[in-house]
Parts: C-alpha cells; structure tokens; sequence
C-alpha cells in the first residue's frame, strides 16, 4: 500500500477497509495494524459492536486469540463523541453497526484520523452486507483477504452458513460457519 508523504506539517485522514468472508484473517489484521499504530506511540481507540460477545465483551479478539483491548458501543455515532484527540481509529465487525457508520468513517478521515475498518463484506447468502459496500466506497485502501475452502482446499470467499437461521445477522464461528470458493458455496 503506497502511502503518499505528507510534507506540509498538517494531519490527513484516511479510511483503510480489511474485509473478507469469515476465517479471513481480517481482525487479525486489524489488530496486526493497530499494534503497530501503538508501537509508534500514536493516541489509539478502538470500537466494536456491543453485540459481538463471541470470545469477550470488551476485547477484540481473532479466531487465532490474538487481543487487542477495545470498547464496545451500541450506536456509530458514539464513536464521534469518544474520538477525541486521537491519530488512529479501529472499528472491527463494521457490518453490524447502524446506517450512520460509513458517514461516521468519512467524518473522521476529514478531522485527520487514519481510520482502519473490518468486517464482512458479503452475508451468509453472498450478498452485500450492512454498511461494508459504502465504507468500501469512500474507502482510501482496500483489502480484501480470502480463507482456505473447507470443501477443496481453493481460495475462499464466502462464508457458508451451515445451519438453518434465514436472520441476516447469527453470531458464530466455526459451529455455524465454514469458508467456501464460488464454486463449492454454490453447491450448497
């Protein structure tokens, strides 16, 4: 990712998407880019949705355990009024958050806070999911990470419900869903 050197002194926002399907590695990759934010000693706050309680109610947590500490919020309009002075935002499980976090993310980029977003960029059924299509928009970087094919072995892209819940929005992990390639998701 090429970022531009800023020579005149002033603070540039920016907004960097991690997205994928589920066993992708994004908030691992969030969490990668965020201790590398703190080891810079840059001013740091990181959200998520109150509802992901998977692995821990107030910590950001991957599907390999890694942590990073976090605060969840029910509302996307909080995260404007608990930005304060910071250098770097992290928002993980972006996907479940209201209508209001892609403005929310542009907002902030404009105030100078690097903004580094993930979540799930399709739903169960391959469709686009919540807000992720309009943070991808006015997005600066995007990068879209794939999991291994539970079915082959390929490239996987879609994350593949494995029991019956027609809610667009089910908490799980591995107990509820697996990684698929087009082709082995389209057998389902």
């Amino acid at each position: 990712m090429f970022i531009e050197p800023n020579t005149s002194g002033e603070r540039r926002g920016s907004i960097e998407v991690i997205c994928g399907s589920m066993f992708s590695g994004k908030t691992e990759e969030l969490i990668r880019r965020l201790k590398r934010v703190k080891i810079a000693n840059l001013k740091v706050e990181i959200f998520k949705p109150a509802i992901d309680v998977r692995y821990d109610e107030v910590k950001i947590v991957s599907h390999d355990a890694s942590a990073i500490q976090s605060t969840p919020i029910d509302n996307s309009q909080k995260i404007l009024l608990m930005a304060g002075e910071v250098d770097v935002i992290g928002i993980d499980e972006a996907q479940f958050f209201d209508n209001e976090i892609a403005n929310v993310c542009d907002e902030l980029a404009h105030r100078g806070i690097r903004v580094i977003v993930a979540g799930l960029d399709m739903d169960y059924l391959g469709k686009p999911f919540g807000q992720m299509p309009y943070i991808m928009a006015k997005a600066d970087y995007v990068t879209k990470l794939h999991a291994i094919c539970m079915q082959c072995g390929n490239m996987a892209n879609y994350s593949y419900r494995k029991i019956p819940n027609e809610d667009q929005v089910m908490l799980g992990a591995t107990d509820a869903y697996e990684p698929r390639c087009r082709k082995c998701y389209d057998l389902k």
